[in-house]
């Protein structure tokens, strides 16, 4: 049975020049996004519910990819839920919701979680992200018990960063998934 992706944005989703939607586009079969009640007004409480709601529909094994407070996301879900389909993580730019001047908006996400996730995983991280600082991000690698991989100055690795369909991502995906992208058609 083949691998498939989930991506799980952060505040805001990712828009069409982002990484993950770019990813989701070129390989419709395999990227599904997941989801959010409100992507403006992030409540831990209503996020991870509805992450659980949708890893809960899966039937094949999955790597979850998020980005951002996604990351934040999903080591919440691993504290309360799990599931036989979720065979590992990409984690890039974790936000630091511990230390947020945004906590007015970002509802019941800190602390962030310091526990184990229950599968590989790999945090990716750059030197100027200015939503989480370097030593923070490898702090969660290490909490989380994830590879981590420092990417240089990419900002938050995201659509601003224009890194476009970010094929360093994909390589870093591949060595988490074992599949191989530059072998598949693009839509």
């Amino acid at each position: 049975m083949s691998t498939h992706f989930l991506t799980i944005p952060g505040l805001a989703s990712s828009g069409p020049n982002h990484w993950q939607t770019i990813w989701e586009e070129q390989y419709p079969d395999l990227f599904h996004r997941a989801e959010q009640v409100n992507w403006d007004w992030p409540v831990k409480d209503e996020w991870v519910p509805k992450l659980q709601e949708t890893i809960s529909r899966l039937t094949a094994p999955t790597i979850l990819v998020a980005h951002s407070l996604g990351c934040i996301t999903v080591a919440h879900w691993a504290q309360e839920f799990k599931s036989e389909f979720v065979k590992g993580a990409l984690l890039v730019a974790p936000a630091d919701a511990d230390l947020s001047k945004r906590l007015n908006f970002v509802v019941g996400f800190k602390p962030v979680p310091v526990t184990r996730l229950p599968f590989k995983s790999i945090v990716v991280a750059s030197t100027n992200d200015i939503y989480a600082s370097i030593g923070r991000s490898e702090k969660f690698a290490r909490d989380w018990g994830s590879e981590f991989i420092n990417i240089g100055k990419k900002g938050h690795i995201n659509a601003v960063s224009k890194l476009d369909d970010w094929h360093e991502g994909k390589e870093i995906l591949q060595s988490l998934s074992g599949l191989n992208f530059s072998a598949i058609p693009v839509s």
